[in-house]
């Protein structure tokens, strides 16, 4: 398999997983290694007292790309810290878009920045989240085990 192959065998294997992401209506549009994009409705359940988005939602998608992204190498990563910036609400019925990229991994550790988007390409917030890779493998087996997530 080549790079962009196991960026998306591992984001198959998360996804099979990830009831948080699926059970909010995201979809993954695309994932290479380092980078990937999904999507959100923002529905009902989502909107606050001020008739926007909770904030909480917008920092889901954020960080549901930045694992889809950081986990393209078959290397269990998780977050280690994370900062979002909200610059425009999102409404009832806009459609997210978070595009995740990673600007530098070395070691166990990494740096990724995602910009959150509404459907008309209007920035809605931008999260930076850094990313510390674990023991385990996505795919298959490794020394620890079967898909041994501890650290």
């Amino acid at each position: 398999m080549d790079a962009t192959e196991i960026a998306r065998a591992c984001a198959d294997a998360m996804w099979a997983e990830d009831k948080a992401s699926r059970g909010q209506g995201m979809e993954i549009v695309s994932v290479e290694p380092g980078k990937s994009v999904l999507t959100m409705p923002v529905q009902d359940h989502m909107v606050n007292g001020h008739a926007i988005c909770h904030g909480g939602y917008i920092f889901l998608l954020a960080d549901s790309a930045f694992a889809f992204a950081c986990n393209t190498y078959d290397q269990r990563t998780v977050a280690q810290s994370c900062a979002i910036s909200f610059v425009k609400s999102a409404r009832l019925g806009d459609v997210l878009t978070a595009t995740a990229a990673e600007r530098w991994r070395e070691g166990r550790s990494g740096i990724y920045d995602i910009t959150v988007a509404d459907q008309t390409g209007t920035t809605v917030a931008e999260f930076r989240g850094q990313s510390r890779t674990i023991s385990g493998r996505l795919l298959g087996h490794d020394k620890d085990g079967p898909n041994d997530p501890s650290s």
